[in-house]
């Protein structure tokens, strides 16, 4: 009998190709682990409103999703690691002087300060998610939010990075930066799954692409970097497949022996 494995894998750019849909290689790659006896799971930046279809699509209930703040075993929340409210709040006085728009996240909904504003339209829709933020200011004042968007150009986050070191600040888009706890990471959200499950450091296996997967990939003992992946990403990874619309995970799990 196979020894059991984990696999988790980014969303954006890894399970899904450009067309935000997930390539047939990929998806029947995804059940062929399943039957084999493995366990697979999600690592995303996503809100996990961000990816039920995809959960539903493929199975998969478990995952780590704003990039470690918020963790599901099997269905059950295992981990929330909120963000700072003194430190949220201030953070969003000043992007307010700077006309930075902030969306808040919890796991259950999105809110925006600021209405309609381009920055939010522009990268936003990349995610080709169904409905925009609602306005609502204070949306975080009365709950636990796991992770901010901050929308500003590249290179004005240093700002924000320079005086709120109670975030780490993640860009994912030219108009748009991730706003997680400090020191908060997909591999940390991994580590509390693969704890619960005992499953060891060589039977864990990560795929991503981007700069909010470097730390995953440098730190999962079999981590596999797509060939859609940014220079970062392939550098941190102990392998690197095609990409994701040229069978790039069926392809990587093929190197890595798991198929």
């Amino acid at each position: 009998m196979t020894e059991r494995s984990i696999i988790f894998f980014d969303i954006d750019g890894t399970l899904l190709g450009e067309d935000k849909k997930v390539p047939a290689s990929a998806k029947e790659a995804v059940f062929a682990l399943k039957r084999l006896g493995h366990e697979v799971a999600i690592a995303t930046g996503r809100a996990p409103f961000m990816f039920k279809e995809l959960r539903k699509e493929l199975e998969i209930e478990t995952y780590v999703s704003y990039n470690g703040q918020y963790v599901v075993l099997q269905g059950e929340p295992i981990y929330r690691n909120p963000l700072d409210k003194v430190a949220l709040q201030q953070l969003t006085d000043l992007a307010l002087q700077r006309n930075h728009p902030v969306v808040y996240m919890d796991h259950e909904d999105m809110k925006v300060t600021v209405p309609d504003h381009e920055f939010v339209t522009a990268s936003m829709g990349t995610l080709k998610i169904h409905e925009l933020p609602a306005h609502d200011p204070l949306y975080y004042q009365n709950r636990e939010i796991y992770q901010s968007l901050l929308f500003c150009v590249e290179g004005e986050e240093q700002e924000y990075e320079q005086q709120f070191k109670a975030f780490d600040l993640i860009r994912w888009h030219s108009y748009s930066a991730d706003v997680i706890p400090a020191g908060g990471s997909k591999a940390k959200g991994i580590a509390k799954i693969t704890g619960k499950l005992g499953i060891p450091a060589e039977r864990q296996y990560a795929f991503g692409d981007g700069l909010n997967d470097i730390e995953m990939l440098s730190q999962i003992t079999n981590s596999v970097a797509m060939g859609n992946g940014v220079p970062e990403a392939k550098a941190a990874a102990k392998y690197v497949t095609k990409a994701a619309d040229d069978g790039g995970i069926l392809h990587g799990l093929q190197m890595v022996g798991l198929l």
